[in-house]
């Protein structure tokens, strides 16, 4: 059953700047009190996200479980130091096994539960596979592992969007003058012919820790194969949500339902309950 939402305001977050890889960080906290230390929820969030487009999310999590919640912008993301350009094909790679790691160095978390939707459950997926040691589990939304023509199209829709104004202007609210840099990068780097070989199926059977992998059924930029190859790939006990009719942020526009798939998850983590009814993989570790 799903949690009823908490009052609005909840507890408010506390910004920090934070020297990480080379750059400056713009990052932000939720701690609720008596949280636990030892744990940090981290957000990650989509190719021309920020901290903002989480909207509430961070604090009703916070609020919800009692765990401190921490979200940061990617380098070249909202208030962070602008990143090189071009950005590089091998860009996911860097971000989930240079940049994640450092911030969290920086921001003083040892070990994590990652919560990443679209190109931040990519990095959520290649951070748990590198670092098992920091990441106690992963919460992958719209989450790729490779390239679809669904993916192609749906980017291709997205640079007219931005071309015309409306997407621009909504971007314009989170990235200020930087959003051209921002949209330019995603979209031609997901466009360059030769990032149409970019998989990383092959990483995902290092990936032991309990995972929910949720996916929108009508999914702009993916098809339900991703989730697939990715329930098929991981190591760990994995649980797949698909949403029926949700698009590729349902954790705003089909939010009851992936919170309350986020709270299940979360909830049999901290009780060490997840996995006693998910189909394991052969090897897997045990329940969080």
């Amino acid at each position: 059953m799903a949690k009823a939402e908490p009052a609005i305001p909840l507890v408010p977050r506390t910004p920090v700047r934070l020297e990480a890889a080379g750059a400056a960080i713009h990052g932000e906290w939720v701690e609720p009190e008596g949280a636990p230390a030892e744990t940090a929820l981290v957000l990650l969030h989509e190719g021309l996200g920020s901290t903002g487009f989480w909207k509430d999310l961070p604090e009703v999590l916070a609020a919800r479980h009692g765990l401190r919640v921490f979200l940061y912008d990617r380098r070249g993301y909202g208030r962070s130091d602008p990143e090189p350009l071009p950005r590089p094909l091998d860009y996911l790679d860097r971000m989930a096994l240079l940049e994640l790691p450092a911030v969290l160095d920086a921001a003083g978390i040892g070990r994590a539960i990652l919560l990443g939707h679209s190109d931040g459950g990519t990095i959520a997926l290649l951070a748990a596979a590198a670092f098992p040691e920091r990441v106690e589990a992963v919460v992958a939304i719209a989450a790729h592992v490779f390239v679809e023509e669904a993916t192609v199209a749906g980017i291709r829709a997205a640079v007219e969007a931005f071309e015309a104004g409306e997407l621009r202007r909504r971007l314009e609210r989170f990235h200020g003058a930087r959003t051209e840099a921002v949209f330019r990068a995603w979209a031609e780097t997901w466009l360059d012919p030769r990032f149409r070989a970019w998989n990383v199926e092959d990483r995902l059977g290092r990936v032991r820790c309990p995972l929910l992998v949720l996916q929108g059924a009508a999914d702009e930029y993916a098809t339900p194969a991703q989730v697939d190859a990715i329930a098929r790939g991981v190591r760990g006990p994995v649980r797949r949500v698909l949403l029926p009719g949700a698009d590729h942020v349902p954790h705003h526009r089909a939010r009851a339902a992936t919170l309350a798939a986020i709270d299940g998850f979360l909830d049999q983590l901290r009780t060490g309950a997840f996995g006693e009814e998910e189909a394991c993989r052969s090897g897997a570790n045990g329940p969080w």
